[in-house]
């Protein structure tokens, strides 16, 4: 049940920032801050309003159903319009619920992907290069933008490790789910015996930091240039162009050497480690306000295996939801994707809904 009063405080504010709005007599700054607070009450004011309304309505309908002078088939159309009612009220208590629940501030944040070879050898990294295709053409797909950062290929075409940065509309709250051990069983081209193997790729999914929202202060930096190495003694910088930067407080360090700018691979290794200083001071606030958080959803614990990619029987399986999906081409096409991360957001939110 959400009390009235704060259902009550929504639409006097949406009324408020509709009359500020139409005055012509806010400056610029302030104009673009409160049309975006009005737009976002906009999506849930008529919700509101029937919330507000319901009391009275359904009491009008009470009245109807006790008055003796009530016709039968006057009684049966009030009965259907009274359930009906009802059910709208749940629904509209359910949009308000998720509406006033907190808001993840980094939702709206472009993101930085890292994918990493794990156990199984060779066949982890060219899953790891599978991983990396498949976040490539659902990016495609919804126009987002996303730039390769850093990239270590293997042998056969695999990636030992790629850190890309995916920019566009609400990133982060699109991929956050991604983070995690990813598992892959199938059989390897090298095996001449037919036997499924079992590998694993990570992934990291990290919101993209701005120098707002992270203040690094130069002193607590230490950065080393060195000169880059290349595969097989080719493609080798003849100058120090490669950088590592390490966070002396938090003891994080970051090598980048993919430019041959030193200057261009210092601006690279500050994104990532921007994102992952970013990422652990949120780990931590988490914490801190709940020891005991333990959702299934939305950890980004990259040691926790979430999904399984089986190609003997071409199913897909997210076992945070327990969905098994028997599109595995699909999946890796990008083209069910979004129906995976629906069901991951709908159970993040029922079980915030819970803790409410």
């Amino acid at each position: 049940m959400i009390p009235q009063k704060t259902v009550e405080e929504l639409i006097d504010k949406h009324s408020s920032l509709e009359k500020d709005l139409s005055s012509g007599k806010i400056d610029k700054k302030l104009f673009a801050e409160k049309s975006k607070e009005y737009s976002n009450l906009n999506e849930i004011i008529i919700d509101a309003k029937k919330y507000i309304e319901f009391d009275k309505d359904k009491l009008e309908l009470e009245k109807i159903l006790n008055d003796e002078k009530t016709d039968n088939e006057l009684l049966k159309m009030v009965e259907i319009e009274l359930t009906d009612l009802e059910l709208e009220h749940k629904k509209n208590e359910k949009k308000l619920k998720l509406f006033l629940l907190p808001k993840d501030e980094a939702d709206k944040k472009d993101a930085i992907i890292e994918i990493r070879a794990g156990t199984g050898g060779l066949e982890a990294s060219l899953f790891a290069a599978d991983l990396f295709k498949m976040y490539e053409k659902v990016s495609n797909k919804k126009k987002w933008s996303l730039e390769i950062i850093s990239i270590s290929r293997s042998e056969a075409g695999g990636l030992k490790e790629v850190i890309a940065s995916i920019k566009g509309n609400n990133i982060y709250s699109s991929l956050k789910y991604e983070s995690g051990v990813h598992r892959v069983q199938r059989v390897p081209d090298t095996e001449t015996q037919g036997r499924v193997h079992t590998s694993a790729a990570t992934v990291a999914v990290l919101p993209e930091a701005e120098e707002v929202d992270l203040k690094i202060n130069e002193t607590d930096l230490r950065i080393d240039v060195f000169r880059a190495g290349g595969p097989g003694g080719q493609s080798v910088n003849t100058t120090d162009s490669a950088v590592r930067i390490t966070h002396i407080p938090s003891g994080l360090s970051v090598s980048q050497q993919d430019e041959k700018s030193q200057h261009k691979n210092k601006a690279k290794g500050m994104k990532i480690l921007r994102a992952r200083l970013y990422e652990l001071e949120r780990s931590r606030i988490d914490e801190e306000r709940s020891q005991d958080r333990k959702s299934k959803i939305g950890k980004g614990d990259r040691s926790e295996r979430i999904r399984t990619y089986n190609f003997p029987q071409g199913r897909v399986t997210d076992h945070r939801i327990n969905l098994t999906l028997h599109k595995l081409e699909e999946f890796l096409e990008g083209e069910i994707f979004d129906e995976v991360i629906e069901s991951l957001t709908l159970q993040a939110q029922e079980e915030s809904l819970s803790n409410l």
